[in-house]
């Protein structure tokens, strides 16, 4: 395991029914290349070694013996491997008839599951020839010379090697098929044990409907036990007779299908991705009510070795295809996840969801701003327009906010205040906007004022330093709260999410508002808002204008503009890119996340685009300001919720202004 990654497979295997002898080989195949690709988990459909739908030879003893000889080839095939197998056959315990997943690793038989729900309906006939799991008696089994863990009690554990405290270690539990289908599934016992990824064995026919049904129960359990999910069904070599399989195979993290292989392959196949067993800790300590849910049942944990193996990629898919042999190419490990790193984690990459999403957001942000317009019985609001981005949206949203209280935009105050590094660009989008939107225009310049202040304060106006910078931020928050007041208005906040996360404003200056509606919106977020706007909110002027700022440099224009008149000031040139502090912020925040591992998410993400030490550079400076504005973010003023990461003191982000990054600079020394 490295940065909390567990690299687990789901195999369909070819097969023939009830040889288990062939069928074993195909499944010994399988687990060696695996293993060559550096999967430390690999699980096989449900009676994998003698095929489901064997029928009533499940009652016949030459059956039964020649799956327990299988068991012993998989087992001794494993000797000197580091893959962990789960593998389905039937054993009988006690003169009864189990259906059941045995784990196996390194020549061992680590413990064997099994199934607790025998489905007696429709086209299942299992209670003919399976007892529950609930009904057996023994502990433990005597299986091939060796005494075995037997039971639904079971769970592994990894110890030693890699695991140094339970950070680092990686539990894992077993369900089969049905169990999934039950009220109250086992899984969700063992996710409240402790155990962080559940493989289920398989054997689920195809019908009309039933994948996408099927694929919804994978990915809500691994959502309600914030838990990785491998499924895998058994595959078209089954018996035809009455019902066809598919070979469905997901592999699930915390409510989200990670990889998801094609059905009615008729090759040998398993599909590959990394489960962040990290992530997935961090959400269980941060859930209050996870533990509540816990039964008092009592589990054996099973200790099984989990070795830092090296992470592979198969083919970029995801899926490898088996002939019987290794695939040729596939066995080169390499340092690269399986499974996708959005670069953009806060913007769908899927248009239909980008847009659902962002008008979500519009309507929150519109619903937090009129819902403090009707409490305070206020008509009007104040805002400053630099014809950027994040005035640009705040100002949409007021908008909208008005229309919905039946409030003319007439009573929207848009203040543009050139200063020293207004460009003339911006200047005309801002007043272009203002119109097109039909609010009060008004215009203010703020040099004059500046220049009052810095004779007041001592201060040379030829020095472009920090005080410059914000006496000119303080001047217009002060403008906007003094019209405020006079006009019994809002002041509605411009500043965003990725910006409170930098402490990328001028304290007691643009930091401050009446009501803030981009506080919880990130940056990499706002420039798809405001141009979902343009393309479904507004008429066609209103279009234009937002289409010009859209094509604007980031920029405070604080500082004056170059010779030829344009932005001298980029914000992206000074603290780095956006979508990088954006990505960091998502990661530590979201999945508290350590610095190495944000370094090397970053490299897959980017790769191509920013350089390691590129990334490291400004990942540094995403930690130092991160920690050192806190101070900021410990009085914002009220703003809307919009997605799982909010810094509001008063919510989600609670953190001493004076807390030290030392521990996670270090980390990147």
């Amino acid at each position: 395991m490295k940065y909390g990654f567990v690299k687990t497979a789901a195999a369909v295997p070819e097969l023939k029914v009830a040889a288990c002898s062939y069928n074993t080989q195909k499944i010994i195949n399988i687990v060696n290349e695996a293993e060559a690709t550096g999967v430390e988990l690999i699980v096989f459909p449900e009676l994998s070694i003698t095929a489901y739908s064997c029928g009533d030879l499940f009652h016949q003893e030459q059956l039964l013996s020649s799956a327990v000889t299988g068991l012993g080839k998989v087992t001794e095939a494993l000797k000197g491997l580091r893959t962990i197998a789960i593998v389905g056959l039937p054993l009988m315990v006690d003169n009864q008839l189990f259906n059941c997943g045995a784990v196996l690793q390194n020549g061992e038989i680590l413990g064997i599951v099994p199934k607790t729900y025998i489905p007696g309906y429709n086209e299942f006939y299992e209670e003919r020839w399976f007892a529950s799991g609930r009904d057996a008696k023994s502990s433990f089994v005597d299986l091939l010379g060796k005494k075995v863990p037997f039971g639904t009690d079971l769970l592994f554990e990894s110890v030693g090697s890699t695991a140094t405290s339970e950070l680092d270690s990686v539990c894992f539990g077993v369900e089969i098929c049905e169990d999934l289908w039950a009220p109250i599934p086992p899984s969700s016992y063992q996710a409240t044990a402790g155990a962080s990824i559940i493989f289920n064995l398989s054997a689920s026919n195809e019908i009309i409907g039933k994948a996408e049904y099927r694929r919804e129960l994978v990915r809500q359990q691994s959502g309600k036990c914030i838990a990785g999910y491998v499924f895998v069904s058994c595959g078209v070599h089954e018996s035809t007779t009455d019902v066809v399989f598919g070979g469905h195979a997901m592999i699930a993290e915390n409510g989200g299908i990670l990889a998801e292989a094609r059905r009615y392959l008729r090759d040998g196949h398993m599909l590959v991705s990394e489960i962040d067993v990290q992530r997935l800790k961090n959400d269980r300590i941060k859930s209050t009510t996870f533990m509540e849910g816990a039964a008092n049942r009592d589990f054996r944990k099973i200790p099984f070795m989990l070795y830092g193996m090296d992470m592979a990629s198969p083919d970029g898919s995801g899926r490898m295809v088996i002939d019987g042999t290794a695939a040729a190419g596939n066995s080169a490990k390499i340092a690269r996840l399986a499974r996708y790193v959005d670069p953009h984690p806060f913007v769908p990459s899927d248009k239909a969801s980008r847009d659902s999403r962002c008008e979500e957001i519009f309507a929150i942000q519109t619903a937090g701003l009129a819902k403090r317009l009707e409490h305070t019985g206020i008509k009007k609001a104040v805002l400053g327009i630099s014809g950027g981005l994040d005035s640009t949206l705040a100002f949409i949203a007021t908008a909208k906010a008005f229309d919905i209280l039946g409030i003319p935009r007439e009573n929207i105050l848009a203040v543009t205040m050139p200063g020293f590094g207004t460009t003339d660009a911006t200047y005309e989008n801002a007043l272009r906007l203002i119109e097109s939107f039909g609010a009060e225009l008004r215009e203010i310049n703020i040099k004059k004022a500046c220049l009052q202040h810095f004779e007041d304060i001592g201060h040379d106006p030829s020095v472009h330093d920090v005080t410059y910078e914000n006496v000119q931020a303080r001047e217009r928050t002060q403008i906007l709260m003094d019209l405020a007041n006079k006009l019994s208005g809002l002041v509605v906040g411009t500043g965003d999410l990725s910006e409170l996360a930098l402490g990328w404003c001028t304290y007691n200056g643009d930091h401050m508002s009446m009501y803030s509606v981009n506080s919880g919106i990130p940056k990499t977020l706002v420039r798809y808002l405001v141009r979902w706007a343009a393309d479904n909110m507004t008429d066609k002027a209103a279009a234009d204008v937002l289409r010009r700022i859209l094509d604007t440099p980031i920029s405070p224009e604080l500082l004056p503009p170059d010779d030829t008149g344009r932005i001298q000031q980029k914000t992206e040139d000074i603290i780095g890119p956006y979508e990088l502090h954006d990505f960091f912020m998502y990661h530590m925040l979201r999945y508290g996340a350590a610095p190495k591992k944000l370094l090397f998410l970053a490299e897959q993400a980017f790769e191509g685009i920013y350089d390691p030490q590129t990334i490291k550079s400004w990942l540094k400076v995403f930690i130092k300001r991160f920690f050192s504005q806190q101070f900021k973010r410990s009085c914002l003023p009220d703003g809307p919720k919009v997605g799982t990461i909010s810094l509001s003191p008063r919510g989600d982000w609670r953190m001493p202004s004076d807390a030290s990054a030392e521990v996670w600079l270090k980390e990147l020394e």
